[in-house]
């Protein structure tokens, strides 16, 4: 019990940094190229408060965790008006991908700090260093799974914008009413994880690529520690 309370203060803090850093790339980037809703809506905000959403954030994942199914939640959405970026279709293409780059740039963070931390003795072992490898190596997995989750080519995910402004015209607006969709298809994968759970819905589509992606990021960390270490 002592260890799994340990680890949920570990995670939540990774996770609370990497969803408002998500979401506050999303504004910056609207704001960035024409589209000011997010400032006005004082969503350009590292406060946590301010991207929390009552259903999401909080009954979804905390219902899902005493059922005993997937955790899985959201952020409120920082508010994006298409019609106010200066290219519409490109714009919503740059803005939906700032969140998923935004993650794996604070992946990459994660992974100087690791680098550093290794390099400089503390040994995994000791208290200071389990605790310092533990909350950076959580820290650099949590962003590469929302950066590449959010990827996935459903709506409402950040991944289904992307798609839609790479589409031809004639196609756009077919792809545009599917969006509308985007809640019940997300709800049909949560329930679908939960329900077949041996299937590996999410573990055959987005874990492959997280691990992949991580061992990379691991990677460079150890380069930095050789570095580092001499």
């Amino acid at each position: 019990m002592t260890e799994t309370l340990l680890y949920a203060a570990i995670l939540v803090p990774c996770l609370i940094v990497a969803i408002v850093f998500h979401e506050v790339a999303h504004g910056l980037a609207a704001l960035a190229l024409g589209d000011p809703t997010a400032r006005e809506q004082r969503r350009l905000s590292f406060n946590p408060l301010r991207h929390v959403d009552p259903v999401g954030t909080l009954l979804v994942p905390g219902a899902l965790a005493l059922l005993g199914g997937p955790i899985f939640g959201w952020a409120k959405p920082v508010p994006v008006n298409a019609r106010r970026l200066d290219n519409p279709r490109y714009g919503m293409m740059a803005v939906a991908a700032a969140g998923p780059g935004m993650n794996l740039l604070l992946a990459l963070v994660g992974a100087i700090l690791l680098g550093m931390v290794a390099g400089i003795g503390f040994q995994p072992g000791s208290a200071v260093g389990s605790l310092a490898f533990t909350m950076l190596s959580t820290f650099v997995l949590i962003n590469i799974f929302l950066a590449l989750f959010n990827l996935l080519p459903i709506p409402p995910f950040d991944g289904s914008h992307i798609v839609g402004g790479l589409l031809p015209r004639s196609m756009a607006g077919q792809w545009q009413k599917l969006q509308q969709m985007g809640m019940f298809l997300l709800i049909l994968l949560v329930a679908a994880s939960w329900a077949f759970p041996n299937a590996g819905v999410i573990e055959h589509t987005v874990l492959p690529p997280v691990l992949w992606l991580q061992e990379h990021y691991f990677d460079f960390a150890q380069w930095i520690a050789n570095g580092i270490a001499g």
